[in-house]
Formats: C-alpha cells, structure tokens, sequence
C-alpha cells in the first residue's frame, strides 16, 4: 500500500479551459482512495487569476492558488481549450518553460499539445493532439514530430494525449509508471474504465460497431487473458474466433488498432508486472505463467515495455519485503 505521496501534480486552469480532462485530472490524481492507502500524489489547482471561467462559461472557477504552484510541482499539467487559436497567457507560458528548465514532468491533454508547443518545449519532440486539429498543428509547430493517430504519447518528461478520453489513457498510464500495474488496475476500476489501453492505439477506428454481433472480440479476448500460460498463437486465436489469420488481422485492426501478436504480447507483459508487484520472485515462474517462455524474453519485454528489468521492477514496485 503507497503511503502519502510527495509527488506533487499541479494543473494549470485558465481561461475556457475544458471541464471533462480537468476532471479526469482531478479523479485520477486527486482522490483520496482508501482501498490503497492514502493519496497517490499531492494535488494542487491553481490559476493566472481569482476568477476562471470555464468552458463556454459553464461556471467559474474559484478558490485556487496562483501559479506560484507552478515552481513546486513535479508534474505540471498544462491547460487545454476548444479556441486552439487564442493565445496562452504569456505568464501562463513562463510557467511551463520554468518548470520544464527544473525538469518537472509536462502532460498536455488533448489541446494542451498548442500549449506546450506554444510554450516552446516540445520543438524537436514527439506529441500528439486530438485528430480534427491535426493539421493545423502541423502548420503551426513545424518543428514537433506530430504522432495523430494514437491514443497518447510518452516522450519521457513530456507526454501528451487525444481528445477527451484519451486523458483517462493517459492519466492511468503515468499512474502505472509511478506506481506500477496492481495500484493502476485498481484505479480503473474504481473509474469502471479500461486498465490498459497502449498509447499507440488508434484514436478511432475504421468500424466503431461491428456490422454483425458474432463479429466483436470481445470473446475470444476474455478467453485468452484466461489462457495466457498457454502457447497462444495467431493461428490459435483465429481457431478460436472461427476466423481466418486474416480475418483475425483485419478485426484487431479495426477494432482495437493493433495486431494480434502485440495485443497477445501487450497482456502477458501486463500480468507479468502485477505477479512480480504480488510477490512472485522466482522470474522463470512469472515467464512460464504467462506464456513468455523464459527469463530471458520476460527481462527483454520487460525492458522494451518499462524501461525496467525484471529484478529493478521488483525493487521499485513489489509489495513483497525485501529478502
């Protein structure tokens, strides 16, 4: 169980700003969750002014502090609106180069990659925003590596996310960075949500309902997150499915914008990372229950996966005492 966290996450409110990602902030980061513990991080508001009006003038924001928050946060969450084109504030736009020059961790949901590319931190970077102003960024932010067909993107100390929902993906995504796969699921599922949607997933698809019931994946997806200790296949899944490989290709495409294979991958690494945060130590177990083989493929996805080894993961989030 984490005990009250030091990490302090700040979200800049201005002008307009989006009510629905403000709320996604607050619900992921802000909450007091008894169920683990305690806070996850120390969750602060604050605004350029006493009065905010929010977007379209819904209501108004009041009873924040002031951006000196900025210059304490650890991760700053800038702000989005609808009027992309309106510029930021200029003390607005100080406070995100401050805090990213100190090196606190920037998060742009859905508009609020024009805030940062505005701020001139993500020149030269990667990013992404919602689909329908994708255009328009690249013809302003030249210089940004626009990514505007996935859900979010994770450059390291500068992530950014799609419209709307996206910033759940994304906000569950750090929460599963900084405190592992256990304290994110059970997240999710306080917000009755995904746990796991991967950033390079499509920000929409091709079919969003399937033209015939028997045509969704949703069966074969369950029975294979049941039998991931199993030698699964493509092959195996579209048996499954009573589909073609093809067919099999052409649904997870469509319908969750990824291949079989990296979906498949996707879920045994997943279940690895919460035995090892239950206590499991012995990596050739983890690597034989979830179908990765051996010790030596579970360090390489875990690497490529988490930037971790097996062995650092534990040290970071194992909830088993140290021998």
């Amino acid at each position: 169980m984490p005990q009250e966290s030091s990490h302090r996450v700040v979200v800049i409110v201005d002008e307009n700003s989006n009510p629905f990602e403000l709320g996604c902030a607050t619900e992921v980061f802000g909450l007091h969750r008894p169920e683990i513990g305690g806070h996850l991080y120390d969750f602060r508001l604050c605004s350029p002014q006493p009065h905010t009006a929010m977007r379209d003038g819904f209501f108004t924001l009041t009873g924040v502090t002031d951006l000196g928050a900025t210059d304490t946060a650890d991760t700053l969450i800038v702000p989005n609106r609808p009027n992309v084109e309106v510029p930021r504030r200029p003390e607005v736009l100080d406070a995100i180069r401050r805090a990213h020059a100190r090196g606190a961790r920037l998060v742009g949901f859905c508009s609020g990659a024009f805030t940062l590319a505005e701020a001139g931190v993500l020149d030269g970077r990667r990013a992404t925003a919602h689909w329908q102003w994708a255009d328009d960024f690249r013809t302003r932010f030249p210089a940004v590596h626009l990514e505007p067909d996935v859900l979010f993107v994770d450059d390291g100390d500068i992530l950014t996310s799609a419209g709307s929902a996206a910033a759940l993906d994304l906000g569950l995504h750090l929460v599963r960075r900084d405190h592992g796969a256990e304290i994110a699921n059970s997240v999710s599922r306080r917000l009755v949500f995904a746990a796991h949607r991967d950033g390079g997933q499509r920000q929409f698809v091709e079919r969003p309902v399937p033209d015939l019931p028997d045509e969704s994946l949703a069966p074969v997806l369950a029975w294979a997150q049941h039998h991931l200790d199993t030698p699964l296949t493509v092959t195996s899944l579209a048996a499954r499915a009573a589909v073609s490989p093809a067919t099999l290709h052409r649904r997870f495409q469509a319908q969750l914008g990824t291949t079989p294979l990296a979906w498949l991958t996707g879920e045994r690494v997943t279940l690895a990372r919460r035995l090892i945060e239950l206590g499991e130590r012995r990596f050739d177990v983890v690597a034989r229950r979830t179908g990765l083989g051996t010790a030596a493929n579970l360090r390489a996805l875990m690497r490529r996966e988490t930037g971790l080894t097996p062995s650092d993961y534990r040290r970071r989030f194992s909830s088993a005492p140290a021998e």
